[in-house]
């Protein structure tokens, strides 16, 4: 559902990882080693935000290089920096992300929002949200279209002790049939949706 084939970053002088190929299974899989080494990186790279300087990802069987609006289309991404549009609302980002995946808000993504406790904040703007409450909004926004595969950069941070539980719950309900890789220092959330662990040198 998610390969990466011979991916490679570089920003200067600095190599960050080369080489890494990997294949993943539907499951949880955890990125939990120390900052400065490829973590975000790799993700944003998976995600079609930054550009490999070699290799490729394939996402459920579409190339990011060659079928990048395929692939897209089958993957969800909840950022780190989850400010990207201050002025927007909460509303109007799930209505979006529904737009471009040929979707709609519906009754499971509504569901997973009010289980994070977010439900109440929907039209705020994003500017006006708490970093946990933007969070829950690109959570929630990763429910809708059914992606194949889900990449989180540090999923609980910002969030309250329900919202962790209702993560927690939902990794392990996406990772029955397919891929949740994310980046994160909360061994709690690691445990509690059985995720394996693993390191960026370790997929090379």
């Amino acid at each position: 559902m998610l390969r990466i084939d011979n991916l490679g970053k570089r920003y200067g002088d600095h190599l960050v990882f080369q080489g890494l190929t990997h294949a993943f299974a539907p499951g949880c899989v955890a990125l939990c080693e120390e900052d400065s080494t490829g973590k975000s990186s790799l993700l944003n790279i998976i995600a079609g935000l930054i550009a490999p300087d070699t290799g490729d990802v394939w996402v459920d069987g579409h190339s990011l290089t060659h079928a990048p609006r395929q692939a897209r289309a089958r993957l969800a991404f909840v950022p780190d920096d989850c400010l990207a549009f201050p002025s927007q609302t909460g509303r109007e980002l799930l209505e979006h992300v529904a737009l471009e995946k040929h979707a709609i808000v519906d009754a499971a993504a509504l569901d997973l929002a009010c289980r994070l406790g977010l439900e109440p904040h929907l039209d705020k703007r994003f500017e006006q949200m708490s970093t946990g409450t933007r969070r829950k909004v690109f959570l929630t926004a990763a429910a809708l279209g059914e992606p194949a595969v889900i990449i989180a950069d540090g999923p609980s941070n910002g969030l309250d002790r329900q919202a962790r539980a209702a993560l927690a719950e939902q990794f392990r309900l996406w990772s029955r049939d397919r891929v949740v890789l994310f980046a994160s220092h909360d061994a709690e959330l690691v445990r509690a949706c059985g995720a394996t662990v693993t390191t960026v040198a370790a997929l090379g």
